[in-house]
């Protein structure tokens, strides 16, 4: 076993995109149910752990105003007993209006900030085929770029000193693995210094096969690649590395106990390698399956149904964070 230990964190929220680039959900949340939920996989009321939420900036946004969080609704309640927000903070404006996305990161440290621990600048910037992902706008670059700069000069204003500030991708292969490197480029050396992690969303064997003989070492190969390849070269090796979205869907061919089985495969691997990778944490996507009803990839990834009954993969994940988190 390890002696790094790691914060663990958990997507509770019954939306997530679907196969059409929209959004998929079934019944709506349960509050009650997802608290039970979470303080089960938290152990401890002392115990470090994230709860993962998502809030868009779009051209319709009203600033000035509270800002809600769209999955899941009104996520703070969840910020109690140890718990914290990873909040993302979504950059959707067809009209590359990074002056009011900025205006919005900092409204959302004023809002948030006592009870958020990681705030993630975009989601998947790196992804431009998706109108649900941040890729897909005008000027995402420079909305990173600036969009960091104004949550961590807010934070320090308001003496939120914890408060870590970062951005993430999915993995970077080829050509595209110049992403940060390009960004790192564009901020200069400020953008490096007031960054606190990059963040990583990996699903192997979802999109693309991956022989569960081969599971782990794939894990590791991508981690060690991302570490080597992406985040050195770039000026970035020295910050920590958090896996910001990981799971595995159930359905027609993909058997419940599977899903319990890459869970254990993936966490242990970034268990491993956690103190020489520096990862410092890793958060699954998600709780509760979208629409239980529904075949579709994207409906099932939850650690439980969508009327929160436990899949093996919820004690699965609760015995790794215990002995790890």
């Amino acid at each position: 076993m390890t002696s790094h230990r790691l914060l663990f964190g958990v997507y509770p929220g019954g939306v997530s995109g679907d196969d059409s680039g929209g959004l998929a959900g079934g019944p709506p949340d349960d509050p009650d149910r997802v608290t039970q939920a979470l303080d089960r996989l938290q152990g401890r009321p002392d115990r470090p752990f994230l709860v993962r939420a998502y809030t868009a900036f779009d051209d319709a946004t009203r600033l000035g105003g509270p800002h809600a969080t769209a999955a899941p609704e009104d996520a703070a309640r969840y910020a109690v007993r140890g718990r914290r927000l990873d909040l993302v903070a979504q950059y959707r404006s067809a009209a590359g209006d990074v002056d009011g996305y900025c205006r919005f990161v900092r409204e959302l440290v004023e809002q948030y900030g006592a009870v958020t621990s990681t705030l993630q600048v975009t989601e998947e910037p790196n992804d431009t085929g998706n109108p649900v992902l941040d890729g897909y706008y005008p000027s995402v670059r420079e909305a990173i770029v600036r969009g960091v700069s104004a949550a961590k000069e807010r934070a320090r204003e308001l003496g939120h000193d914890e408060l870590r500030v970062g951005f993430n991708t999915t993995p970077l292969f080829g050509p595209s693995a110049s992403f940060v490197a390009e960004l790192a480029v564009l901020g200069g050396p400020a953008f490096a210094a007031e960054l606190d992690y990059v963040g990583l969303d990996l699903f192997p064997d979802v999109f693309r096969p991956v022989a569960a003989s081969d599971l782990a070492s794939a894990v590791a190969g991508l981690l060690r690649h991302h570490r080597e390849a992406v985040l050195a070269p770039a000026g970035l090796g020295h910050l920590p590395l958090h896996i910001t979205e990981h799971g595995w869907p159930t359905g027609e061919e993909r058997p419940p106990q599977r899903q319990a089985e890459v869970v254990d495969t993936v966490v242990r691997a970034v268990a491993e390698l956690a103190e020489p990778l520096r990862l410092s944490g890793y958060t699954h996507f998600a709780l509760r399956d979208a629409d239980s009803s529904r075949t579709g990839l994207f409906h099932r990834f939850g650690l439980t149904t969508d009327d929160y009954t436990p899949k093996p993969a919820f004690e699965t994940y609760r015995v790794l964070i215990d002995r790890h988190g």
